[in-house]
């Protein structure tokens, strides 16, 4: 190297240290996401004692969803202490990462909050009757912040009124839950079409046609249409009308639709009546969608729509060999096993939405409880409480899941991976109606549901908009 040149040496780049944050987690975190304890990748969690109790006896309710929950937290919470020696539980046992997990273990610990007292230099909850567990658990993380001034310490809960408690307390930090939240505003949670206004075909620069089998296919660059996604449906104010058959890195292929052929498909009788229930039609009717998601609000059509297709199915087609419907019985509600009868007999009370629909489609038959009893028996029509669907495997069926907007995302998970082979199952939700105190909009597992699946090709949803049930049913849903 001649004495002209030099080496430049560059400034070696500082990285941050990477700040463990100590996690205290309320019992409703571990009931609404028994893997709670793999969600926080490298930092510091705290279970209380208080926690622990209460899984201990919310285990051995009846309530067998809520149960089942508990029994799983406890298990996870078990394969992290197992082997530990008592000191290591209270430190903090390491958690069992994946090889994604660049930055290291996250750390478990069990905190004995019977042992806390009053202090007069640290916040202190009493332990009134009502709220005593609440503000053992919010002790737990005062003292940990006392202890620790310097270190990022936050109260995990869904509790609302738990984290209004904690922060007049003087905790600096607290949180919900948020590893089930998808969206940040449920107004952008996607509806299965896109309405273009004016003209589409202004819009596009340039486009390709293909022949793929019996099917012609528009090819347009994936910037022209930048938020679609499989087997979404897309409309402009014109005559036009597209379904996106599939996507790649660079390009979207439109197959064109004819609003006419959509507006004149029949199922059992049953015609659509607006433009939403006419693209969800052609996706409960298309075969290489396995999972159809059907939000939409009170009244919209969208049991009716997805029973008349089951039945079409089933009894005109000889798709399925049998009919399940399914559904969650409310925790307020009376204990299925104290209700006479079979399963079915016992789901009734729940389920009458469907005998509702079955009288709407045969209610201009001559002898209307007749025709239904027939097609009940004829299509297999089986209702179950999806507290006992769990373990079961189902192949060859139809399986519609109703009220599914007060399901956790753990809950929906757990019943559609029992869908079998040669099956097709239709989720049901109104995101208006939860009644989950644990639940919003935004952390349902519908809502969960809709965004994970949408880019997984046989998988579809639909927004059905338009209230159909009477226009006293609009005016409720609009006004009240």
């Amino acid at each position: 190297m001649d004495s002209g040149s030099s080496l430049r040496v560059e400034k070696p780049t500082q990285l941050k240290p990477v700040v463990t944050k100590t996690y205290v987690l309320d019992t409703n975190v571990l009931l609404h996401d028994p893997t709670a304890v793999n969600a926080f990748k490298h930092h510091h969690i705290v279970i209380p004692m208080t926690v622990l109790e209460e899984l201990d006896h919310i285990k051995d309710r009846r309530d067998k969803t809520v149960s089942r929950e508990a029994r799983i937290a406890i298990q996870m919470i078990d394969k992290v202490v197992d082997s530990a020696s008592p000191q290591a539980i209270q430190q903090g046992v390491p958690i069992p990462a994946t090889a994604l997990d660049t930055l290291g273990p996250g750390t478990l610990a069990i905190y004995p909050d019977q042992c806390l007292a009053e202090d007069a230099k640290i916040p202190y909850l009493d332990g009134t009757q009502d709220q005593a567990n609440d503000n053992r658990i919010i002790n737990v993380a005062l003292r940990l912040q006392a202890e620790s001034p310097d270190e990022f310490v936050c109260l995990v809960t869904k509790d609302i009124n738990m984290r209004i408690k904690a922060k007049g307390s003087g905790l600096m930090h607290v949180e919900d839950y948020r590893r089930d939240r998808v969206l940040d505003d449920i107004d952008l949670l996607s509806t299965g079409y896109e309405h273009i206004a004016g003209d589409f075909w202004s819009t596009i620069s340039e486009v390709d046609t293909l022949r793929e089998g019996d099917c012609t296919l528009h090819r347009i660059p994936r910037g022209s249409l930048p938020q679609a996604y499989p087997n979404m449906f897309v409309y402009d104010d014109q005559a036009f009308m597209a379904f996106v058959k599939r996507l790649d890195r660079d390009f979207v292929y439109l197959r064109c639709d004819s609003r006419d052929s959509l507006m004149n498909r029949r199922f059992w009788g049953l015609v659509p009546r607006n433009l939403e229930q006419a693209m969800a039609m052609s996706l409960l009717e298309d075969d290489s969608v396995d999972l159809t998601v059907l939000t939409g609000p009170a009244g919209s059509g969208k049991t009716l729509l997805a029973l008349a297709y089951g039945l079409h199915a089933i009894l005109e087609l000889g798709k399925y060999s049998k009919l399940i419907v399914a559904r969650s019985t409310p925790p307020i509600a009376e204990e299925i096993g104290f209700l006479p009868g079979t399963e079915e007999e016992k789901m009734a009370p729940w389920l009458a939405a469907f005998d509702d629909n079955l009288e709407i489609l045969h209610g201009t038959d001559e002898s209307c409880r007749g025709s239904i009893e027939y097609v009940k028996e004829r299509a297999n029509i089986q209702f179950k409480s999806l507290n006992f669907m769990r373990g079961r495997s189902f192949n060859n069926a139809y399986i519609v899941i109703d009220e599914a907007q007060g399901l956790t995302q753990f809950q929906l998970k757990s019943i559609i991976s029992r869908v079998g082979a040669d099956s097709k199952i239709v989720v049901l939700g109104n995101l208006a109606q939860i009644d989950n105190k644990y639940i919003s909009p935004l952390t349902s597992g519908l809502t969960y549901l809709v965004e994970k699946s949408k880019s997984y090709p046989h998988a579809a949803m639909m927004h059905v908009n338009g209230i159909v049930r009477s226009r006293l049913a609009a005016f409720a849903e609009e006004n009240l």
